[in-house]
């Protein structure tokens, strides 16, 4: 059984957006004089939906839950002024997704971002062309660490799970598409994500399939 499709995180996958929701979570969180640490950030709260990351800050450091709406649509306007002035596209990845595109691959994202923000990343970095789907926390009840952005994601591409590969970079992403039962691509930074190494993990995908199938 071969792969027929390879579903994309967006943040730290395709886009190096990282800091742009840390720093812009931040930025809302000052007016109130909360602030998230580059440590926490990096251990607790990194790819986490921002709802999720107030209900923590809620729970963990007082923080008024009638705030929450406020600031997260404060959260979102910040990153959208970021990504105007900073999204742009990146010709590996331009690369990679025309290439795999023209071979017949089925091409997806499974953001934990909300659907604006996917939107305009994938339309500014110019992507959007090469993804038949585009999935956000916003088209699921639960977001990553739970698996139904990912088994959405293979349900609306009509496929099974043993023929999708996930490329992600984060914990919480990676135990949602293992926890799907995917193919996963385990990523450090944008920079791994390129043509070359995704048909090689495409590959060793295929090989663990036909070893089922012998065995």
């Amino acid at each position: 059984m071969t792969i027929k499709a390879v579903i994309f995180d967006m943040d730290g996958v395709l886009i190096d957006a990282k800091d742009w929701h840390y720093e812009a979570l931040n930025r809302a969180l000052a007016l109130f004089g909360y602030e998230i640490s580059r440590y926490d950030h990096l251990v607790t709260y990194d790819g986490l939906p921002t709802a999720k990351k107030l209900d923590m800050l809620t729970l963990e450091r007082g923080l008024p839950k009638g705030l929450h709406r406020f600031l997260n649509d404060l959260k979102q306007k910040y990153t959208m002024e970021i990504i105007h002035a900073q999204c742009k596209p990146t010709f590996a990845h331009e690369y990679a997704l025309s290439r795999l595109k023209a071979e017949g691959y089925k091409l997806a994202i499974a953001s934990n971002s909300v659907r604006n923000t996917v939107e305009s990343m994938m339309e500014k970095s110019m992507l959007r062309p090469y993804l038949e789907l585009l999935l956000s926390n916003q088209d699921v009840k639960k977001g990553k660490p739970d698996p139904e952005i990912y088994t959405t994601s293979i349900e609306k591409l009509g496929l099974t799970p043993s023929e999708c590969l996930v490329v992600e970079d984060n914990p919480h992403g990676i135990k949602a598409a293992r926890d799907a039962g995917a193919h996963v691509m385990v990523v450090q930074t944008v920079y791994d994500v390129h043509y070359t190494a995704i048909k090689q993990e495409i590959a060793k995908a295929t090989a663990l399939n036909n070893e089922g199938v012998a065995a």
